[in-house]
């Protein structure tokens, strides 16, 4: 599934395709959601926003589209009334008289008022999207210390959308290695230099992701394995999908293990 950088990355390319531009036509796949495709039609694109993984398109009209691109889900931009060889189904599209914004493989799509998107089930409970909202490391670390997440364990809390939007399953465990923190390990045993550790991650580690399109090692390490000869698979992560491999701070062998149903990689020296 893609996580909040992949989802930001998207949300910045349709913006850059279709924001103040005014739809010539508009295209939805599913049948209850026909009835839309009128109100949109000659409206302009205000912003493209995210919150966590969903994406909220903002039109002049006061309507809004949200969409998540759950596992399968992918935008791709293209010239109007032009698409992509592909097995996908498209879902929506949105084209201007020069671009077109095309939602393949998604099922998850509405369209609501804007004014009522506070209301909307994912909307309501998710917790702040670094990449979209004013995030500071001192809310994050009153969120970890707060009675709601304190004693949950890190491996389940990383993925809650209600604690930080936006965390899936690789950012879970480079977070974790970042922070120096146990799998097992809660927010409440943590020290005051994990709690730290782990609030300065949760917004650098997603905005690098953001920027480079998926890698969450740092730069120069990156730069240093990209020089030696490294593919992208082996400089991307720093434990995520490494199972067996050395770690590059201490040379201990990457551990994976399941937790919360879903696979996650550490480091049983540094973490």
């Amino acid at each position: 599934m893609p996580e909040g950088p992949e989802i930001r990355r998207a949300a910045f390319e349709v913006e850059q395709a279709v924001k103040g531009q005014t739809l010539v036509e508009v295209y939805f796949a599913f049948p209850h959601l026909k009835e839309h495709e009128d109100h949109l039609v000659a409206a302009k694109v205000e912003a493209v926003r995210t919150k966590g993984k969903a994406m909220l398109i903002h039109f002049s009209n006061g309507y809004s589209i949200y969409s998540h691109n759950q596992l399968y889900g992918k935008w791709m931009i293209r010239k109007a009334f032009t698409y992509p060889t592909t097995k996908r189904q498209l879902r929506l599209a949105l084209y201007t008289e020069k671009k077109a914004a095309l939602l393949y493989s998604a099922s998850d799509i509405e369209v609501l008022k804007t004014d009522e998107l506070v209301n909307h089930p994912f909307i309501a409970k998710a917790g702040p999207d670094v990449l979209s909202d004013d995030v500071t490391e001192s809310l994050l670390l009153e969120r970890m210390q707060s009675s709601t997440f304190k004693n949950r364990s890190w491996s389940a809390l990383l993925l809650d959308q209600g604690f930080v939007a936006g965390n899936g399953n690789y950012l879970r465990s480079e977070l974790l290695y970042v922070a120096g923190i146990s799998p097992d390990a809660k927010p409440s045993e943590c020290s005051d230099e994990q709690q730290h550790a782990m609030a300065e991650a949760l917004i650098t580690l997603s905005e690098r992701s953001y920027e480079t399109e998926g890698i969450t090692v740092s730069h120069p390490l990156a730069n240093e394995l990209r020089n030696a000869g490294k593919k992208r698979r082996d400089y991307r992560h720093y434990v995520f999908n490494r199972e067996g491999k050395l770690c590059y701070a201490c040379g201990e062998t990457i551990v994976k293990v399941t937790k919360n149903g879903r696979r996650l990689y550490y480091c049983p020296y540094c973490q």
